[in-house]
């Protein structure tokens, strides 16, 4: 064999050897050390990448968990599960945590919001508003064209007459609807409330019936009735304190153009029973009107029209109101 084909060989095998074992060196100097946890944490996450976090997907928050610059419970499609599991591998505590879920702030669909012109075009909310605002008349409202739905990273978003319909049990609260409608229609509140204001339009109420049939007028009839301060027109606009907000129903039942929606379907309602004194303070605070007869007499509760808000139960000093909620039992 030739012996400078030899020498090549022993040559091309030292070097390989010498800066193996140079790469070997820098790669164990420079090593970047990766935290275990965030294994562990990435495990523990959803893997939605849905962004709502403020962070580049899951990988880029379990990073910033680790190094202390996220809270534990800053996956919110995650929710409570995941923050309690994060916090154990973190060993840290989690604070209170509040379910949000995503509402339209809009009730105006094709029958009772109008167009002012035919759009032809791209069916992207975000593109049709680049058109002179969209093709509602109304330019605060729902363009309708499902944009939000399609970017829901869980599905929890159906589109039922132009509008957006919600599906708390699968919305996680992401905010991902929030971030890509260009009207910003969509609004997250707390699970637990609900009672919400169908509406977004900051105009006066006149204004606002030239487009809009079911807009907000900015009566003020609401925020009149409430017994607990919990809502309040602003900028010509109802907006509700979900801090205060007991869910009573009474603004649904007090609003004319029917903007304020409720997501109890089927509300309980109250019986008099014969331990009434016929003292009429029920009558008294009844802010529908529901509740009839005449002092010194048993009272009683027209079905048809109690709301179920409770405001009665209250100041009844015989305790002689009962309360009934499933559908059977306010049937009969």
């Amino acid at each position: 064999m030739d012996p400078l084909f030899i020498s090549a060989i022993v040559l091309l095998g030292v070097m390989g050897f010498v800066f193996g074992a140079i790469i070997a060196v820098v790669a164990r100097r420079f090593a970047v050390k990766i935290d275990p946890r965030v294994k562990h944490i990435m495990d523990a996450l959803p893997g939605a990448n849905c962004g709502a976090c403020g962070y580049p997907g899951c990988s880029g928050l379990a990073e910033a968990i680790a190094k202390g610059e996220a809270p534990v419970d800053a996956c919110i499609p995650g929710g409570k599960e995941v923050a309690d599991r994060i916090a154990e591998i973190m060993e840290a505590e989690v604070g209170e945590h509040i379910r949000m879920v995503a509402i339209a702030k809009c009730f105006g669909g094709c029958e009772s919001a109008y167009d002012k012109m035919e759009y032809h075009g791209e069916t992207d909310c975000r593109i049709a508003y680049l058109t002179s605002g969209g093709p509602k008349g109304c330019q605060y409202g729902c363009l309708g064209f499902g944009t939000c739905a399609e970017e829901c990273p869980f599905g929890a978003i159906t589109m039922v007459n132009e509008l957006p319909v919600v599906d708390d049990k699968t919305c996680t609260g992401c905010g991902v609807c929030v971030n890509v409608c260009p009207v910003d229609v969509m609004e997250l509140i707390p699970y637990n409330s609900k009672v919400y204001v169908a509406c977004n339009n900051k105009d006066r109420g006149v204004a606002v019936k030239k487009f809009c049939k079911t807009g907000c007028i900015a009566c003020r009839l609401c925020e009149k009735f409430c017994p607990y301060d919990a809502i309040h027109i602003t900028d010509n606009l109802a907006k509700v304190d979900y801090s205060r907000c007991t869910n009573c129903g009474i603004c649904v039942a007090k609003c004319p153009t029917k903007c304020i929606l409720d997501k109890i379907e089927t509300r309980p309602k109250v019986y008099i029973t014969g331990d009434c004194t016929g003292c009429g303070e029920c009558k008294k605070v009844c802010p529908v009107k529901a509740i009839t007869g005449e002092e010194g007499e048993q009272y009683k509760v027209g079905m048809d029209r109690c709301i179920g808000c409770g405001e009665c139960i209250k100041v009844c000093p015989a305790s002689a109101i009962r309360i009934i909620g499933s559908p059977a039992e306010v049937a009969s």
